[in-house]
Parts: structure tokens; sequence; C-alpha cells
């Protein structure tokens, strides 16, 4: 009789093998990547593989759903500190993200919206709704906290606010893949992506408070 493996073990062995299958879809593509690469990076068999996961879409939207969770950890709102120094630095995170565009998922990405299934049935991959919405109702709230608190006074709605910002990073991430750094100015981009965001939600001064 085979041992029984505990729910924790299945959990942390599922969160190694998406850190493995990131990094061949990193370096592959969504298009070239099979079931197969993903078993011999990790030195498993096709029985193991498939009891975690039913094919290569499958593979990649749990990828997908683990990269995102460090963006929205940006956007739980702390006690302490400032909202806007806190979306600042968010910015800055997307900067360095940006630099290294060819070390990230944004190929694989692109490729899978294009090219798989999902092109062609996206009812039936709901998790990239969900995901685009997630988001933004994460940035959303941060808003708004910063209303509540009296530090942000916004000049436009909060939640457009938030599909502005998410707009201009993703469109700046494509760019950036297809001419490179020293065509979009990554750096000077986002310094007026700042500079617009600060009229749009117009953060107390600290000579004010």
């Amino acid at each position: 009789m085979a041992p029984k493996v505990s729910e924790e073990y299945k959990k942390e062995r599922k969160k190694e093998l998406v850190e493995i299958a990131k990094k061949v879809f990193i370096k592959k593509g969504f298009v070239h990547t099979s079931m197969q690469d993903i078993m011999d990076k990790a030195g498993i068999s096709r029985g193991a593989l498939y009891s975690y996961f039913d094919n290569i879409e499958d593979v990649f939207l749990e990828v997908l759903k683990y990269d995102d969770q460090k963006d929205i950890q940006y956007f739980v709102s702390s006690d302490e500190g400032s909202i806007w120094l806190q979306l600042k630095n968010w910015v800055e995170e997307q900067r360095l993200y940006i630099e290294r565009i060819d070390q990230t998922l944004l190929y694989a990405r692109a490729e899978f919206f294009l090219s798989s299934n999902y092109a062609n049935d996206k009812d039936n991959f709901p998790y990239i709704s969900e995901r685009y919405n997630r988001i933004i109702e994460a940035i959303e709230e941060v808003l708004n906290e910063g209303k509540r608190k009296g530090e942000f006074r916004p000049q436009q709605s909060t939640r457009s606010i938030a599909r502005y910002l998410i707009s201009f990073i993703d469109g700046l991430m494509l760019d950036t893949f297809q001419l490179g750094d020293e065509q979009t100015k990554v750096k000077e981009q986002l310094s007026v992506l700042l500079f617009t965001l600060e009229i749009l939600i117009n953060p107390k001064s600290a000579n004010e408070e």
C-alpha cells in the first residue's frame, strides 16, 4: 500500500512544480513548452505531473495565479506609512520588472492569449477575467483607503484610475518587449505616469499635515 501523502505536502509540492514550470515557460514560451518539458525539468513521471495538472493550459494558469499574488500583495493597505509612497514603490517595482522583461512571463502570456484555446473559448477560462478584476479591485481599494484617511483627493473615480494604471503598465510592457528599453525609455515614461497619477489622486503633501 502506498503511503498517504498529507495535504500540506501536496500543496508544497504543487508550488514547487509551478515554480519549475514558470522557469520553463520563461525560457521556451507557451507554444513550445510541453508537459514533457516540465516533467524533464522537475524530474518526475507523467502520472505524478498529471496528478496535479490536467494539461499545459492548466499548468500555465497556475503559474499566472502564483505570479499574480506578488502584484496583489503590493495593494494590501497598511495602517502604517504613506499610501502614496506605497503606490510609488509599486511603480518602481514595475520599472525593475519591465527593464528585465526578457526574464519574465510576458512572451508566454502573449502566446497563451493569442495561440491557445483561450483565444477561441474565453468562457472556459474565467480566471483571466477574474484576474483583471481582482487586480483592479485591489488598486481601487488602496486608493479608496487613501481617500478615507484624507491622504488622497481623487480627481477621477478610483476605479477609472485603477484601470488607467493597469492599461498603462501593460502597454509599456508590450512595447518594451517588442522594442527594447532603449527605445521605450521605461524610467522616463514611468516618471510621467507618477506625475499624472499625482494629479489624478491629489495626495496631501507633508506641509499640509
